[in-house]
């Protein structure tokens, strides 16, 4: 954890409710998707966890670019849709422990839901650009590369919700999006949408899909229904990210403790990523 001052350059809309903020500075300290920075608003006692979108860093000198994505839930992320370019903010850098993407294997699956979507951006750009595997074939004694095969499965209320289809698949991700009202893709939540996947692929004779390991971040009760169809029925593992309150954001107050199979951990500093071994509902 690092303590710094980063300098807004910008800070735009994506829907009428999600806005986008990229942030210069020391970002050394953020190294892996699914950490989070914690950012001090002036007049608010707690500060503002928020996951790491992405983040271009010079390895010489520690400084770079931060992007995150809030949505507006209250005064103090309404407050921040007007910050302008230029304005200097506290911000406590590099919480949290993120995701292990050295268990993805060749085709991970990662689920998103509203506001859970941004650190499996950098997740996804991480597997596709240094997750490549050597195929030793034993008939010709030579190394071939296998690209990673990246499934992104991305949750909203409504196609007026959605953001950021067209970033993963620049990345060159296979991309599925799932609405509740049906206005656009699926009918339905992630979990739905995993299905119709799934459904369109024979099973291995293990009775498993495509997919090695799955990566998701969201609402509690979407990371439930998750757990459940993708862990459970499917029997893939995976690692989850929580959306917690906090209060210190860096396990001095035990605030967003949450009991798992090694007894409590706290989501701030031992999380917010957990494997799907570990977690209790």
């Amino acid at each position: 954890m690092k303590q710094c001052v980063l300098t807004i350059q910008q800070n735009t809309a994506l829907t009428p409710t999600t806005y986008r903020m990229v942030l210069e500075g020391d970002v050394s300290q953020i190294t892996t998707p699914g950490q989070f920075i914690n950012i001090r608003l002036e007049g608010h006692f707690l500060r503002r966890p928020i996951s790491v979108c992405d983040v271009s860093c010079d390895d010489n000198t520690g400084s770079g670019t931060v992007t995150i994505i809030y949505k507006v839930l209250g005064q103090g992320t309404q407050e921040m849709t007007c910050f302008r370019a230029g304005r200097e903010l506290d911000v406590l850098t590099g919480l949290g422990n993120g995701y292990d993407l050295s268990c993805a294997g060749d085709s991970p699956v990662l689920i998103g839901g509203g506001v859970g979507i941004p650190p499996l951006y950098l997740a996804a750009k991480r597997l596709l650009s240094v997750g490549k595997s050597c195929d030793m074939r034993a008939d010709e004694g030579s190394c071939v590369n296998k690209k990673t095969d990246v499934t992104v499965i991305l949750g909203f209320n409504s196609a007026e919700e959605i953001y950021y289809e067209d970033e993963f698949r620049a990345l060159g991700c296979r991309v599925m999006i799932a609405t509740a009202d049906g206005s656009r893709g699926t009918l339905g939540f992630v979990t739905d949408a995993f299905r119709e996947i799934c459904g369109s692929h024979a099973p291995d004779a293990e009775g498993r899909t495509e997919f090695t390991h799955f990566y998701t971040c969201g609402p509690e009760p979407m990371l439930k229904a998750v757990y459940e169809t993708v862990y459970k029925e499917a029997g893939i593992s995976g690692q989850m990210s929580f959306e917690e309150r906090m209060g210190c954001g860096f396990g001095a107050c035990m605030g967003c403790s949450c009991r798992t199979v090694t007894g409590y951990k706290r989501i701030c500093r031992d999380g917010p990523v957990l494997r799907t071994e570990e977690i209790l509902w």
